[in-house]
């Protein structure tokens, strides 16, 4: 895909994003292998900080109304535009029948976001690929069907969790303007969108992997002194379905003979809670909490680490993890992984052979934390087995290679 303008437009939630490394990664990953894009964000960022990866993007970076009332004279010349469209009369026709059984607010703004798109897309535009089944992909096909082009989407956990089945099956349907493909990085969330579908192979199962060029070699685990802390790190937002509330009561369980520390790092909701709640058990004087870094910050705390632990779990609203790329990063350095079977976490560990997939309540989580300190040597099997997994089966470059094919055949109009 040589093209001197771009004729791909990628849409996001945010850009950047310091909990979408995963993101970065890919849409990097693209633009070298050739494609020409450009990104259309619907937020403006947030994040103080930007991983390294951010600033390896070449393209454009394009800002959507963040709510429609910021900007009513652009969104004014939109509409302007876009009811001139050859796709305005369908794309309004679908978005009414989505308002009725989603009368929201944020469906309103999904419709007025790509009116935006749609009237401001370059000229040589030819396809629209965006990351999330939910809200990025609805501005997506309006947007498409506005102005008569192919869309496809990328989805991940929440996305896929947490939307309607009428809306995933509309998305997923030629007859009702659906993808023209999707990508998902787990077999499990695969199964279902397949299932919701009217063709399977308009779902194709791509793993994110790692780029492991970004990462140093891993480092040597057997120095650890015999009088330091048993060191463990997470790193996820601070929200329910991670699961951080029953790993401090996991701690709270740990006998007074157990020398440990906690390293957390990320932003979230629950941060305030969370900070209380330990002080409250009276951990705070073994916490370390980070909040937000960026990713060599990130590999240095996994370099000195002992355990990596995500409890992961499924929300009461349905949220769950998909396969996170931060398990592979504590891979990527031979450090020991303790998680949960949610969702396709076991597609890449294998409780006993890769890693720990405990319960997630907080005496099975002490008791696989007691296991791995008190068993070093299994733990580094272990880590040892994650880690050629991670360079056979979960290496970036087929993925890649992958998307970039289809993303070429829809360009180029041949699906």
């Amino acid at each position: 895909m040589n093209a001197k303008g771009p004729n791909l437009a990628v849409l996001v939630k945010g850009w950047p994003r310091l909990s979408e490394t995963f993101i970065a990664q890919e849409l990097v990953a693209l633009q070298n292998a050739g494609h020409s894009f450009d990104i259309w964000s619907l937020r403006h960022p947030t994040d103080t900080k930007r991983h390294p990866l951010h600033d390896k993007f070449r393209g454009q970076v394009h800002y959507l109304p963040e709510y429609l009332y910021d900007e009513p004279n652009r969104l004014d010349a939109a509409r302007g535009i876009a009811v001139h469209l050859p796709g305005y009369e369908a794309a309004y026709r679908i978005f009414r029948k989505d308002l009725r059984r989603d009368p929201t607010h944020n469906r309103i703004r999904r419709f007025g976001q790509a009116c935006v798109l749609a009237a401001e897309l370059p000229a040589g535009t030819r396809a629209l690929y965006a990351h999330f089944l939910h809200t990025p992909s609805s501005v997506a096909r309006y947007a498409a069907i506005m102005r008569d082009l192919p869309w496809s989407f990328s989805a991940h956990a929440k996305d896929i969790w947490t939307s309607p089945d009428w809306e995933k099956r509309e998305k997923l349907q030629a007859v009702t303007y659906g993808a023209t493909f999707g990508a998902t990085c787990t077999a499990i969330g695969a199964d279902h969108l397949r299932g919701l579908a009217d063709d399977p192979d308009r779902v194709d199962l791509i793993y994110h992997g790692l780029d492991l060029s970004r990462f140093p070699e891993p480092p040597d685990r057997t120095e650890r002194a015999n009088n330091s802390p048993f060191r463990m790190l997470s790193v996820g937002r601070l929200v329910e379905k991670k699961g951080f509330d029953r790993l401090l009561d996991a701690f709270a369980l740990l006998p007074s003979s157990l020398d440990w520390f906690w390293t957390h790092i990320g932003g979230g909701a629950l941060d305030r809670e969370l900070r209380s709640y330990a002080s409250s058990r009276g951990l705070s004087d073994r916490i370390t909490w980070k909040g937000a870094c960026d990713q060599p910050e990130v590999v240095a705390e996994i370099r000195q680490s002992d355990l990596f632990v995500l409890p992961s779990r499924i929300a009461t609203d349905g949220d769950r993890d998909g396969l996170p790329n931060v398990l592979m990063e504590a891979a990527s350095q031979r450090l020991p992984i303790l998680s949960t079977p949610v969702s396709a976490i076991p597609e890449f560990i294998q409780n006993g052979t890769h890693g720990i997939l405990s319960r997630d309540e907080p005496t099975a989580l002490a008791d696989a934390i007691i296991e791995v300190a008190e068993n070093p040597e299994n733990a580094a099997h272990m880590a040892d087995a994650a880690y050629t997994r991670l360079l056979a089966e979960f290496r970036m470059a087929p993925g890649i290679a992958r998307l970039s094919k289809r993303l070429n055949e829809m360009c180029a109009g041949l699906i």
